[in-house]
């Protein structure tokens, strides 16, 4: 059998040879000429409805209809731009990321603000600027691949991924977010919404611990002391029982001041402001029914909130590990990596944790995602869970660390082992 020639040749020579010719005409090609066939239809549509909408709005601005007419006309370009990302996805492949919702959350605080900020939403006008622009350019793009289908065809492929690649501009230019601003601004609007409730939450469980609690030990503690005193002062004196009255007050005292103490160590403890997280720690794992080995690798103290969102993640977690777990060991190391304070929480027991499993994860990752942390869970059925979380470092006011800067990544290169999916809250 005679060997071609190409079985002759040795790799480097092949490497050389010119890539094998490909039809022109692929799917790709005929998705950018579809994309540019629907150019014209699509800019009929939006060119109508901007003209329309928004020259009827600015003429009629100066009656009581008109500027919440231009509102609505702008919400209405958000969708027509919304459809363009849309189709943009699909036929040309231009991944664009969405833009931050409308203030609709405004309405809640009255019509004036929601109109307000509808009016100077950049997204809408943007998207306004964008099916204006479109009507020449569909024509153009049109009348282009229709004549190059009949009398083009041999060079139509190069005509349309120049025209696509127009709209592809286009598109990145006016209808992607304005800039990573916008974006931030909707993040900090909905983590301000989570701070909110949790705190309102912790303030409504202070109130019920107080009231079922503490304060109604005082309660009972005053109408004991009052029973003694008549029993002391009254008619029929009887020593004896104000004794025992008074005995059972000073019982009453030392469980009043007990939970007094739990409640203070529950907004914010005593150890944790005095000594550390290390100590913080320490403690709380001393508290729980399987066995914990911590470790805190840090040469300086994060701000306070940092320092207490910490403590109270890990102590939900532990928790957990007590009451869920079923764990026969477990552990926690705290390190910083950079600008990122790192937390792992570890245990053998049986897995299965879910941030809807009812468990406080949910709660937990909306707290860390609330000040732009990370909150991981990897818990398989079986065992072990390892929930990994990570918080933004900022010094203590007049403190300074002293720590070398490693990169971020660094965290995430300790905790490398965790097959995890991380959850953050914008």
């Amino acid at each position: 059998m005679t060997a071609s020639t190409s079985d002759c040749l040795s790799p480097s020579d092949r490497s050389d040879r010119p890539p094998p010719v490909r039809f022109p005409y692929g799917p790709h090609v005929w998705k950018e000429i579809a994309h540019l066939l629907l150019n014209l239809p699509m800019a009929l549509i939006g060119f109508t409805f901007v003209v329309v909408a928004l020259l009827l709005g600015c003429g009629l601005s100066v009656t009581v209809v008109g500027l919440p007419l231009l509102a609505l006309s702008l919400l209405g370009a958000r969708y027509l731009g919304r459809i363009e990302r849309a189709r943009a996805r699909v036929l040309l492949g231009e991944w664009v990321d969405e833009p931050s919702p409308a203030q609709a959350g405004l309405r809640d605080r009255g019509f004036l603000p929601w109109l307000w900020a509808s009016l100077k939403d950049p997204v809408g006008w943007r998207t306004a600027l964008y099916s204006l622009v479109r009507l020449p350019w569909g024509v153009l793009t049109f009348t282009v691949v229709v004549v190059g289908l009949f009398v083009l065809w041999p060079v139509l492929p190069y005509l349309v991924r120049a025209l696509a690649n127009g709209d592809r501009a286009m598109v990145r230019g006016l209808l992607c977010p304005s800039d990573e601003l916008e974006r931030r601004i909707a993040e900090l609007e909905s983590d301000r919404g989570v701070v909110v409730d949790t705190a309102a939450a912790d303030l409504r469980r202070i109130e019920r611990d107080l009231h079922d609690g503490a304060q109604a030990r005082l309660v009972a503690l005053a109408i004991g002391l009052g029973m003694a005193k008549e029993k002391l002062t009254g008619d029929f004196k009887d020593p004896v029982a104000a004794a025992a009255m008074v005995d059972e007050a000073h019982g009453e005292v030392k469980l009043a001041l007990q939970e007094l103490r739990d409640l203070a160590r529950g907004i914010h403890p005593a150890v944790l402001t005095d000594r550390g997280l290390d100590a913080a720690l320490s403690s709380i794992a001393s508290r729980c029914t399987a066995p914990v080995k911590v470790t805190v690798e840090l040469t300086g103290r994060p701000a306070q909130a940092i320092e207490g969102i910490a403590y109270f993640t890990v102590s939900e977690l532990l928790q957990n590990v007590s009451k869920h777990s079923g764990a026969r060991n477990a552990s926690v190391d705290v390190w910083r990596a950079g600008n990122r304070l790192l937390i792992k929480v570890k245990d053998d027991g049986r897995g299965g944790a879910r941030l809807d499993g009812g468990t406080g994860m949910s709660g937990l990752a909306d707290r860390l995602g609330a000040v732009d942390g990370v909150f991981a869970l990897d818990s398989p059925v079986g065992g072990p869970t390892t929930v990994t979380a990570e918080l933004p470092w900022r010094d203590r006011e007049g403190e300074h660390g002293n720590t070398r800067d490693h990169q971020a990544g660094g965290g995430a290169k300790r905790a490398a082992g965790v097959g995890k999916t991380p959850v953050r809250k914008r």
